[in-house]
């Protein structure tokens, strides 16, 4: 069989005279580490999800593997700017992905646009400077010779962003194949991807077969990423814990065994270090307020169509940054009870308070990205409450069930890590981040990490010790406003590391005059 390797060849890729010396770059650096790795996510893995009922593969690696047990999404808690922070190292005030949906008025000055690989084509040909403004895992390996393969069950956008640039790679998609000349032999080999509409289990089975067939084959890439797109779908649509999330559970995993299978029955089952995380948590939602009509009704925006403010998911962008309004629509959102935490700019770069009374700043989320984030960051309110299947997290957002807030069932996931280069067992009370992962690999390989990559290497995992990143302490950062109404609370608590700082949860209060 041919592989996708022999089949760039045959393009002309390897014969590209500047390509030479990173190759030799590449068998000086990588080439003292013969193991692979193998990156697995779970879109919307809460971490009561994986018990042995449910989850039985993953569960059996876990009682081997080491866990992180204070492990984060990066907020806001979106399946792309996850994707875009594991892929790059980088939180998005560093990437530039700012949510599911974002803004860039070369595009459209009056409403956000998706993230689809359509949309962000779009986006690529409108602006001027690159679509991600961080290195990715996939370039430094590309231009040390290596490559990254992605197979993804989700999202075209989710897929594209994880290895944007493709180089010696490829992204396996069962709507998007790229380079676009590897396509037909995808379907000669792996089969035509699952139609438009078809169950998703069909499209879980046909991304791990593609995996089984490229990734994991004897010339196969250096890192490999797959991309579950369950439970996440399945839940948003049916709940958390409902009999087709379960099932959805059970299928993924299914998957992941075949993987661990093959690896066995290839006898490299000690030759691949697997890596597991998420993009977010899940929480059930009782929402039914738009920001955007909410800010219609107040008088604070004239129309959907209009242009006095844009807004991109939680992100609001003020026309010409108008303070007075922006200090207006902050308080009137204060008033809300479905409004969790609101993030402002720092008044001054590096502070943790925003500068409007009662809000945190984007500083201290690492979201204050210099073109492209706006003047307000909303995220709904939250609570402990359980529904009816006993899960715990409830938000104010619409529809069934889903995620993209504050609330540490969505930024608090898990991580996994196991393989000849990881210890055995081991647990770490460390915080990480999903931008922590992309650093992680690239010291195991012993390729350079880029200076802007905000994510730290989690060497207390590793095998080999290197400089611990520091110790661990706990800090909470409380801004509140006063009105006629009464008082606006809001509290964030991070965990602190040496130069890094993870951000684990907000929770507000409001206290009415009596």
């Amino acid at each position: 069989m041919k592989t996708i390797f022999s089949f760039f060849a045959g393009t002309g890729l390897f014969l590209l005279v500047s390509v030479v010396p990173l190759r030799t770059l590449a068998q000086s650096k990588s080439g003292t580490n013969h193991n692979k790795t193998l990156i697995v996510f779970f879109d919307g893995l809460r971490p009561d999800y994986i018990t042995q009922e449910q989850m039985p593969n993953l569960f059996a690696f876990r009682q081997k593997a080491s866990f992180g047990k204070h492990h984060h999404s990066v907020f806001p808690t979106v399946t792309r700017v996850n994707s875009a922070s594991y892929a790059t190292g980088s939180y998005p005030g560093t990437h530039g992905i700012l949510g599911n949906s974002v803004y860039f008025p070369e595009v459209n000055k009056v409403k956000s646009v998706g993230t689809t690989y359509e949309d962000l084509t779009r986006v690529s040909n409108a602006i001027s400077g690159p679509l991600l403004t961080a290195t990715s895992l996939g370039e430094v390996l590309d231009a040390a010779g290596e490559s990254m393969m992605v197979f993804s069950s989700g999202t075209t956008g989710q897929a594209f962003l994880q290895n944007h640039k493709v180089g010696r790679g490829a992204i396996v998609n069962p709507d998007l194949i790229l380079p676009e000349s590897f396509k037909s032999q995808v379907i000669a080999e792996v089969g035509a991807p699952p139609a438009d509409g078809t169950e998703d289990s069909e499209r879980h089975k046909w991304i791990t077969d593609a995996l089984l067939t490229y990734g994991l084959a004897d010339k196969g890439p250096l890192v490999s990423a797959i991309w579950f797109s369950d439970p996440d779908g399945a839940a948003h649509e049916h709940g958390i814990g409902s009999d087709q999330a379960v099932n959805a559970i059970r299928f993924v995993d299914g998957q992941f065994g075949r993987i661990l299978e093959a690896l066995k029955a290839k006898g490299l089952d000690e030759k691949y270090n697997i890596i597991i995380s998420t993009d977010h948590g899940f929480v059930t939602h009782i929402g039914k307020q738009s920001l955007a009509n909410f800010l219609i009704q107040q008088g604070l925006k004239k129309s959907k169509e209009s242009e006095d403010v844009v807004v991109a998911e939680g992100a609001l962008y003020v026309k010409d940054h108008d303070e007075n309004e922006i200090k207006r629509i902050v308080a009137a959102l204060h008033k809300q009870e479905w409004v969790g935490a609101i993030f402002t700019k720092a008044k001054n770069k590096g502070e943790m308070k925003g500068w409007v009374d009662g809000t945190i700043s984007f500083d201290a989320i690492h979201y204050d990205h210099p073109q492209r984030s706006g003047d307000i960051l909303v995220a709904t309110n939250w609570n402990n409450e359980q529904n009816n299947r006993g899960y715990a997290g409830t938000g104010y957002s619409g529809g069934v069930a889903g995620h993209g807030g504050s609330s540490p069932y969505e930024i608090n996931i898990a991580l996994f890590a196991s393989g000849p280069d990881f210890k055995k067992t081991f647990t770490g009370e460390l915080p990480t981040s999903n931008v922590d992962i992309v650093p992680t690999v690239l010291h195991i390989y012993g390729l350079p990490q880029p200076s802007v990559m905000d994510g730290r290497v989690m060497s207390e995992f590793l095998k080999k010790s290197v400089v611990s990143a520091g110790k661990l302490r706990k800090e909470t950062v409380t801004t509140e406003c006063k009105y006629d109404w009464g008082t606006y609370k809001l509290v964030v608590e991070m965990s602190l590391m040496g130069k890094y700082r993870y951000f684990n949860y907000s929770r507000t209060q409001r206290i009415s005059v009596r």
